[in-house]
């Protein structure tokens, strides 16, 4: 089944451009749907949301967001798709601080600069089978830049040093550490999420664990999301203690 994707892009040849950047990124089938404002952009969520029913979880699973769109601004868009499933990515030409934090604050999981060159972002887009966040060069650098000054190494508040699925949309608080005692949460792990988590504390990347599993890389990014989610962590580092106390690995 193809993974489908949503372009949200006002512009005709940007559009198309970021149509060959996922085709080329990506083995899988794609179902691309371009939008080409806010208002085409929710019509398309409904549809295909609709379509997919309750259950299936057949949506959306890549969504590429212009920020400055005829009918509004994609931030609204950002907000709207928290909790989705979804893998939300920016795509912008702006790079300034005042675009890069609200987008990530409000839940997008990559940054990419569309006047990167295409294979440049080709490689950023394919950083999420390797676990990694989808960053332009340049947002890389400002965010290193940003958090490094005073840091001790870790990484930082919005913890981008973690992996992809793990770049969170609030701030995680100082000094949250494990929880020590984790078991009511690990009992709500299902099998599968059990066996993700095996994986992802070996070093695995989500598209080796994907391989591994015989399943979509899509659908790991599923699991580990929801892992987090349940065992209230936000990295591979603290998932893995967790797993290491199961006795795991």
């Amino acid at each position: 089944m193809a993974v489908k994707v949503l372009i949200v892009e006002d512009n005709p040849v940007a559009r198309s451009f970021l149509c060959r950047v996922v085709r080329e990124s990506f083995s899988d089938g794609m179902e691309i749907t371009e939008a080409g404002d806010l208002e085409g952009a929710r019509r398309q969520l409904a549809k295909v949301e609709a379509d997919a029913g309750a259950t299936n979880g057949n949506g959306f699973k890549l969504i590429l967001i212009d920020l400055e769109l005829p009918d509004g601004n994609g931030m609204e868009f950002l907000g709207e798709l928290a909790g989705k499933p979804a893998v939300k990515i920016v795509t912008t030409l702006y790079s300034d601080d005042d675009h890069l934090f609200p987008a990530l604050q409000r839940g997008a999981d990559g940054y990419l600069l569309k006047e990167d060159r295409f294979e440049v972002l080709v490689e950023e887009l394919q950083r999420i089978v390797r676990g990694q966040p989808p960053l332009s060069p340049a947002i890389a650098r400002r965010l290193l830049s940003h958090f490094r000054p005073g840091s001790s190494g870790d990484s930082g508040p919005m913890g981008l040093n973690s992996g992809f699925g793990t770049l969170t949309s609030s701030a995680v608080p100082s000094g949250r550490g494990v929880t020590l005692d984790p078991a009511p949460e690990w009992e709500r792990l299902t099998p599968r999420e059990n066996e993700v988590l095996t994986y992802l504390s070996k070093g695995f990347t989500i598209k080796e664990i994907a391989n591994l599993m015989g399943i979509k890389w899509f659908t790991v990014n599923d699991h580990i999301k929801s892992i987090y989610k349940k065992l209230n962590v936000s990295s591979r580092a603290e998932a893995a203690v967790l797993a290491s106390k199961q006795g795991l690995v």
